[in-house]
């Protein structure tokens, strides 16, 4: 009896994450200018200008906030959000916007999917949505799967190890998960290298064959 041989495609959707770092997280540097400090610049600019705030464009004495390579006056340098002086040695930059590491928290960075919590350092993009990087973890044995590929289940994301334990159709040659493509025949599914022939037992690859007790024949020995 011959059977036809059906080429297919495994239904496993491959995914693929993409990092990206939550939006530019600045530092800031803080120094006391002595009046002797704002002379001597004073002396040694070419144009013998003062240092400049760059909020308000007047002369900075005393304390200088440096940040983004401009020097500000410490009660300018302010959040666009809450509009008070950052004073924290860092702030977050969001839509050309300038804020606080609370204000971004609260108003402007991404939620993880996992815990709903926000995210203000590297941000996980999978499955159309944002995750920490601890709690973008593989919904089989719970490892955290990081930037690379991963599978997709019932909008889960799987490590390839417990997605081919968990999903996989099995081969009817060696049992094993099929992952890429398959060879459906004899009412089964058969890695292309498993189905072969019961007698000569080299790959069974033309587009019919023979049965024998259920097991496939190539031409040769048919």
């Amino acid at each position: 009896m011959l059977q036809l041989i059906n080429n297919i495609e495994s239904k496993t959707t491959r995914c693929q994450t993409s990092i990206v770092t939550g939006n530019a997280i600045g530092a800031i540097s803080i120094q006391y200018l002595s009046i002797t400090e704002v002379m001597s610049h004073l002396r040694s600019t070419k144009d013998g200008g003062p240092v400049v705030c760059n909020s308000c464009n007047g002369a900075i004495q005393g304390r200088i906030v440096t940040a983004l390579n401009k020097k500000w006056h410490p009660e300018h340098f302010t959040c666009n959000t809450c509009h008070k002086p950052i004073d924290g040695a860092k702030f977050h930059q969001h839509d050309g916007g300038i804020h606080c590491v609370i204000c971004y928290a609260k108003y402007h960075s991404p939620r993880c999917h996992g815990c709903g919590d926000p995210i203000t350092d590297r941000v996980i993009q999978a499955l159309g949505v944002s995750w920490h990087a601890h709690h973008f973890v593989c919904g089989g044995c719970k490892k955290e799967l990081g930037g690379g590929g991963f599978m997709e289940q019932a909008g889960r994301p799987y490590c390839s190890s417990c997605y081919a334990d968990k999903f996989a159709a099995r081969c009817a040659g060696c049992a094993s998960p099929i992952v890429d493509k398959a060879i459906i025949a004899l009412d089964n599914k058969w890695h292309r290298d498993c189905f072969t022939c019961t007698k000569c037992r080299n790959p069974v690859t033309d587009s019919t064959f023979s049965v024998l007790d259920n097991k496939p024949l190539c031409g040769k020995c048919a």
